[in-house]
């Protein structure tokens, strides 16, 4: 007998619809799945100010949520022995930095678990430069460390993509979108997900919309101090979405992240397919790195390898969540979720960006909670 029933459903169902009815997105969907079946899958909303009706099929601006995609590409190439955790980038990309240099010293578990020291340069900036992957690549190899590698945590916004790509390509000889899309999206049968729009792909995604102050439940001061209606414009822009950005334009659904994060969950495999095995994603999945005071977020931090963990007092896993827990947010209260305890993958998705830490978080975690809660009774 399931442990997630009609009754259970149509509970959580009234909490997401209450999200869209004050208003927090034009439109939603969320996702669960438990024991390796899904049992929620709701959509409601429209695709934008202008929109159609959002549908489970509805593809998404994933943002950040793209990280952890791009991440078991590399846990995969560990396991078939072709780079190692502890490596060097340098030995796999030779020309990232300089022999001897402090750049040198920057392991692929650093760049996983954001302690690399290179969380941000001018190249972030350079939106009309995102879809030329070489640039990227020069601008990765150009840059110089803010912090010492390994010692200080701090969130490699779109850095993180740019790395774990190149190492990805320089490893496997394949382009990241094309690895991940082989590797991960297709034997899991994700398929609505992909990084950035590919060949062939109408633009079909659910328009973006920045909510500004007089939009907002409150006042949370300045918070990230990246204005909603800018983020909305650059990731409305084709272009931009049909760049392969691996840190942050992921494109897909709520449905097709869930069902990720179930199958790492069940350690790895879910309906025959295993993605990775057990003990890679326990690696994978525990706390790496700690901080109160992460040097690009400026709040506490847990970084996995790839992911973020939970039992923080500021995430999005829930009121009560465990340092256990895994996933990752993306911008404007997207956010996925593995329990491998409880054996759920979660996945909330919207279209509306609301930069405000407080605000998104807030919202995620009161779904996240409500799952929780009927799990337990």
């Amino acid at each position: 007998m399931t442990r997630f029933d009609e009754a259970k459903r149509r509970r959580l169902e009234g909490a997401f619809e209450r999200h869209l009815a004050v208003g927090l997105h034009h439109g939603a969907q969320l996702a669960v799945y438990v024991d390796g079946e899904l049992v929620v899958d709701f959509a409601g909303g429209v695709t934008g100010p202008e929109g159609t009706e959002t549908t489970s099929e509805t593809r998404h601006l994933l943002f950040s949520c793209t990280k952890p995609f791009a991440a078991v590409a590399l846990h995969q190439l560990v396991e078939t022995g072709e780079l190692g955790y502890d490596d060097p980038v340098v030995d796999h990309w030779p020309e990232f930095a300089d022999e001897g240099s402090q750049k040198a010293e920057i392991t692929v578990r650093q760049v996983l678990g954001h302690t690399a020291g290179v969380p941000y340069g001018e190249f972030d900036e350079r939106a009309e430069e995102w879809g030329d992957w070489e640039a990227a690549v020069e601008a990765m190899e150009d840059i110089d460390p803010v912090y010492e590698p390994g010692e200080q945590p701090a969130y490699h916004t779109f850095n993180f993509g740019w790395l774990v790509g190149e190492l990805v390509r320089r490893v496997s000889g394949e382009r990241i979108e094309d690895y991940v899309a082989a590797n991960v999206f297709e034997p899991l049968g994700m398929d609505d997900t992909s990084i950035g729009l590919r060949d062939g792909d109408t633009d079909d995604v659910a328009t973006l919309s920045g909510f500004e102050e007089f939009d907002r439940c409150r006042d949370v001061g300045e918070g990230l101090g990246i204005p909603a209606a800018d983020s909305a414009a650059a990731f409305n822009d084709e272009a931009v979405k049909r760049a392969v950005i691996p840190a942050a334009n992921g494109i897909g659904t709520a449905r097709d992240m869930a069902r990720f994060y179930a199958c790492l969950a069940d350690g790895g495999e879910l309906d025959g397919t295993r993605l990775l095995e057990e003990s890679t994603v326990e690696t994978a999945t525990q706390t790496h790195a700690e901080t109160d005071s992460d040097g690009t977020l400026s709040r506490p931090a847990r970084y996995a390898l790839g992911f973020w963990t939970g039992g923080l007092p500021n995430d999005m896993f829930g009121t009560v969540s465990r340092e256990q827990q895994f996933g990752h947010a993306g911008l404007g209260s997207i956010f996925g979720w593995g329990d491998a305890e409880q054996n759920v993958g979660f996945a909330y998705v919207t279209n509306g960006i609301r930069e405000e830490s407080y605000e998104h978080a807030a919202r995620v975690n009161a779904l996240s909670d409500a799952v929780q809660l009927l799990l337990a009774e």
